[in-house]
């Protein structure tokens, strides 16, 4: 058995007794919450990641006024190495509840993986990754919240391999940050992180999927609100008088494309602008979409759309006023790391030490690295062997995890070794 294999394997375990402690924890942010965190269940979950880089040896473990854990695993060689850091977050997202996560560990023989008596159930038809999972240990839920993979297996991931090079200081390698965020669900994961005093050269989210994926290349992403001014009136007296706010969110969802432009009917490099939220009355309703495209002219071409579909709709009835509002929450990375090619030949060198073969991925989404490479700290993206996030037919498989850690690993190694 290969070095690299037995290391994966010793760290599989930790990570997933880390992992299994997180998800517990419920760490859904909320977009419209006024404080930072937007949650405190964050909070809980941050402290204790503080408390477990304390007990690893990693000893000016933090938490600042934002939330932000930090820590700093010295360096245990004596020649100048380029700083690194590596980057999870802790919350979930808003479109499962991430409230009372029931994990459950089970050995994959093939077939649908049932959750419980919720009636959901993994299906290799739908879940295509699955299929090469036979034999493998897997952590699902009972099938009644998300699983919180994204992202707690990141920092689960990151924990097991600092850990054990703090444990293990004849392992060569130079500085290497850790960093926990809250909110990037929301797309403001970073917005106050301190990059400049951070002190770090590049960085690594680990916030990906499949085993052996790396991304330098994300969606650039915008959020869009619109917010529907009726004209309410007794219904027993509307002739002609009652302009109902949420036919009219219906008449500009209505318009939307039904075979291009979505989420539901788009791939590979094509974007898209997809409702996400409505509430409302017949006086009142507030639409909210985000938009997405790999190219910024094409981002800005999605948000002019929904623009125009305001336009036109508010229009056909002057009576009603439909205010937008936009703005951008992250662009592509691929720009930023372009300039530094050894952020991911450094990454994929690591991931062929544990035994894959790198595959280069353009993630349909972005992540804290988005922002912080615009913020000057170029981030590339490492899977973590997540599947089907925000969902609950979440999963990850064991083995995959050890693999991410010992990658984490090996990535302080390759960097030393130049």
């Amino acid at each position: 058995m290969p070095p690299e294999t037995t290391l994966a394997a010793q760290l599989a375990e930790d990570a997933a007794e880390r992992f299994l402690r997180y998800v517990r924890i419920d760490t859904q942010s909320e977009e419209d919450s006024e404080t930072y965190p937007s949650t405190a269940g964050q909070l809980d979950l941050l402290r204790l990641l503080r408390a477990e880089l304390e007990a690893a040896g990693l000893t000016d473990a933090a938490i600042d006024e934002y939330g932000y854990v930090t820590a700093t695993l010295p360096p245990t060689v004596d020649h100048d190495i380029p700083t690194i850091a590596l980057f999870a977050h802790v919350d979930t997202a808003r479109e499962v509840s991430g409230a009372g996560v029931s994990p459950q560990r089970v050995r994959y023989d093939g077939g649908e993986i049932q959750l419980g008596s919720s009636g959901q159930s993994i299906r290799p038809e739908q879940s295509p990754e699955l299929a090469n999972h036979v034999g493998h240990e897997v952590i699902t839920t009972d099938g009644t919240t998300l699983l919180g993979a994204d992202d707690k297996a990141g920092a689960a991931e990151i924990m097991a391999a600092v850990a054990y090079l703090a444990a293990k200081p004849e392992i060569p390698h130079g500085t290497v940050k850790v960093a926990f965020n809250p909110d990037e669900e929301v797309g403001r994961g970073v917005i106050h992180f301190p990059v400049e005093t951070f002190g770090a050269a590049a960085a690594y989210t680990v916030d990906g999927s499949t085993a052996g994926e790396l991304q330098s290349e994300t969606f650039s992403g915008a959020s869009v609100r619109m917010r529907i001014h009726g004209r309410a009136i007794h219904p027993g007296w509307a002739k002609g008088e009652l302009v109902n706010a949420i036919k009219v969110a219906n008449e500009i969802l209505s318009r939307l494309p039904r075979d291009s432009r979505s989420p539901e009917t788009t791939e590979g490099r094509d974007g898209y602008v997809h409702p996400v939220f409505v509430a409302g009355d017949s006086a009142e309703v507030e639409l909210r979409f985000i938009a997405r495209d790999f190219e910024n002219a094409r981002l800005a071409e999605h948000v002019a759309f929904l623009r125009g579909l305001a336009q036109e709709v508010a229009a056909a009835e002057p009576r009603c006023t439909i205010e937008v509002e936009d703005r951008i929450q992250y662009l592509n990375t691929r720009e930023g790391l372009e300039r530094h090619p050894q952020i991911v030949a450094n990454l994929e060198e690591a991931i062929r030490r544990v035994g894959l073969e790198p595959r280069r991925t353009a993630i349909r989404g972005g992540t804290d690295g988005s922002a912080l490479t615009e913020m000057g700290l170029p981030t590339a993206n490492v899977f973590t062997g997540g599947h089907d996030a925000h969902s609950e037919r979440e999963w990850i498989c064991i083995k995959d995890m050890g693999l991410a850690a010992a990658t984490l690993v090996e990535l302080t190694r390759v960097w030393a070794e130049q």
